[in-house]
């Protein structure tokens, strides 16, 4: 838990340089693509240290989520497949190093995609489920790129701005109960970021 709470003062510190924006859009970006951290622990941290900047950092995680999740997407279109059809090794680096993205899961996505469309890119975005996972099998099956893009911007953005809204609109109070109580939101937020990948695997 000390190794938490340094690194909370450190995401929050960022808040109050020029290079806040810029570590909170690469961070969105990495994970909608390959990284397993989601942005919202550095987006509460950055809305805390200047709420006054609150909807323009939701406006900025989600351009670089979206960003990401094109990106990931590309992966699954052009790095996917082999010219006989076959999964290429970063794929299979994928699976056997991405937690619960595994190929049956992998398969299990395309049947959902069959069945709820665009309703499973919305869900990935605006859940704790890993969004890489979907965004990648999206592009992996040609999933339909305008309505995945609208999925996205929708999802996203709805999260981030939530988010900020709440932290814009209650910031000293919530500051007070992070700050008192941030072990226990550490463990919860952990809880949350396992129980994602938990849902891909007996839910998918």
């Amino acid at each position: 838990m000390k190794i938490m709470r340094k690194l909370y003062d450190w995401v929050l510190h960022w808040a109050e340089t020029p290079y806040g924006a810029i570590a909170l859009f690469m961070l969105a970006f990495a994970e909608s693509s390959f990284f397993p951290i989601p942005p919202d622990a550095l987006l509460i941290a950055l809305v805390l240290g200047a709420r006054t900047k609150a909807f323009r950092l939701a406006a900025n995680c989600t351009i670089g989520s979206v960003a990401g999740a094109i990106a990931g997407y590309a992966i699954g279109h052009f790095l996917w497949w082999t010219p006989a059809n076959e999964f290429t090794s970063l794929a299979m680096f994928f699976f056997n190093h991405i937690p619960s993205f595994t190929q049956e899961v992998f398969y299990r996505v395309q049947h959902l995609y069959e069945q709820y469309d665009f309703w499973i890119v919305f869900t990935a975005g605006f859940t704790p489920i890993p969004y890489k996972v979907i965004t990648i099998t999206s592009g992996a099956f040609d999933i339909s790129m305008s309505m995945f893009l609208v999925a996205s911007v929708v999802s996203r953005g709805a999260r981030f701005f939530l988010v900020s809204l709440l932290i814009w609109r209650f910031g000293p109070q919530i500051k007070t109960f992070i700050d008192r109580y941030f072990n226990m939101l550490a463990i919860a937020f952990t809880v949350l970021l396992i129980g994602g990948f938990v849902a891909i695997k007996y839910l998918f």
